[in-house]
């Protein structure tokens, strides 16, 4: 039995594939331990979850203008949330590894403080990649931000990390766990192979799912799930509106679930069920498409089950997330600000009817996600880490 201490950030989207691991990791006997929000983690891993707890930055959670997109969003997002983020978790982090004694971490991507911390210690540790965004290396076109958020990172290691290490944090040298497939990144991807493993999304059920009034679904009509995540609840009252317009539409042929956390859909039109949460895996066994914003979860999951998508990506690493999904022929991308109920309504139709091969593209990136091993491949990865490292784990 081996020990292996999970790190994530207060995000639900950057939580979920590593419940996925830890049931995975309990279930061959290995103790599993969390450090970071203990609310958020509970919420998503069930009230059982051991949790050491961070303090979050004074910034509290992660707020942006609605606005706000592109570079500025990018900078705003890792000025504003992720480095004080990371400063405040990296107590926190230390007191784990110190109390836990983990033979391994994981920590993700984005919770640096993880992997900083991990290299001050001496403890081997995984990245989680929750977006296949990263792989592609996004800012190879925005040197000057690039450049920017490299001089943050530096200041970051020199605080909270080893200031004689050199990588990129959010890259592990010991290897990157990413929940995607090759099929789906495609060509562009630029980090070395040998280190990340591709292992498509982790799928296992989630405790406490929400409640849902199945009985409502009609059997008859094709279900699409329309959704744009738990972090753009503040920009998207514009497009939820519109995706309902396009489903009274299409209500012939179509009935449409919203999940809509932030209570934007007001008055939808009759035959649409709206609900805060939704069951999102067992809604996308039923479903016969999805509209997204294109965050890398709903994406991967949607794939997994073969199912097209229509996506309006909003920020952050949606754009990417959509062009590959495009790109492979599996989804129509659409403009988020721009785009109105008919011309949604005749994505939805496209995708719907396959006149595109979009449902046939889709069902091959299922089979190569699924083929991947999700929640297994990433334990075997795990244990092989501790199996490689050993002197490392029992010297501490």
């Amino acid at each position: 039995m081996s020990r292996f201490l999970l790190v994530a950030p207060p995000l639900t989207g950057h939580i979920n594939p590593l419940v996925a691991v830890a049931a995975e990791l309990t279930a061959r006997g290995h103790e599993v331990e969390w450090c970071g929000y203990a609310d958020r983690i509970r919420d998503a891993a069930g009230p059982a979850a051991v949790v050491h707890e961070c303090v979050l930055p004074e910034a509290g959670e992660l707020v942006r203008p609605p606005t706000l997109t592109g570079p500025a969003a990018f900078r705003f997002l890792w000025e504003g949330f992720f480095i004080p983020l990371a400063e405040a978790m990296a107590p926190g982090v230390a007191s784990a590894v110190r109390a836990f004694r983990p033979d391994a971490v994981v920590t993700d991507q984005h919770a640096v403080a993880g992997a900083l911390v991990c290299e001050r210690l001496g403890v081997p540790y995984f990245t989680s990649a929750t977006t296949s965004a990263e792989l592609i290396d996004p800012l190879a076109d925005l040197p000057k931000v690039a450049a920017w958020l490299t001089g943050r990172l530096d200041a970051l290691r020199a605080a909270i990390g080893d200031p004689a290490a050199t990588h990129d944090p959010r890259f592990s040298p010991y290897g990157v766990l990413a929940f995607t497939s090759r099929e789906l990144v495609g060509d562009e991807a630029t980090l070395p192979w040998e280190r990340v493993h591709l292992v498509g999304p982790a799928i296992a059920d989630r405790p406490g799912d929400p409640d849902f009034p199945w009985e409502a679904l009609d059997p008859s009509r094709d279900l699409v799930f329309v959704s744009l995540g738990t972090a753009n609840s503040d920009a998207g009252a514009r497009f939820l509106h519109e995706a309902a317009g396009a489903l009274h539409l299409l209500a012939d042929r179509v009935q449409g679930v919203v999940a809509d956390p932030g209570g934007q859909l007001t008055d939808p039109p009759p035959g649409i069920l709206v609900r805060p949460y939704v069951p999102q895996l067992e809604l996308l066994g039923r479903a016969r498409a999805v509209v997204s914003h294109g965050g890398h979860n709903t994406v991967c999951e949607t794939l997994w089950h073969g199912l097209p998508l229509v996506i309006a990506p909003i920020r952050d690493d949606q754009p990417i997330v959509a062009r590959q999904v495009a790109q492979a022929g599996a989804g129509i991308r659409v403009r988020f600000g721009r785009v109105d109920a008919p011309k949604l309504a005749e994505a939805l139709r496209t995708v719907l009817d396959d006149t595109g091969g979009h449902r046939t593209a889709a069902a091959a990136i299922g089979r190569s996600l699924r083929a991947a091993g999700g929640r297994h491949a990433a334990a075997d990865h795990l244990e092989q880490l501790v199996t490689a490292h050993p002197a490392a784990a029992a010297g501490r």
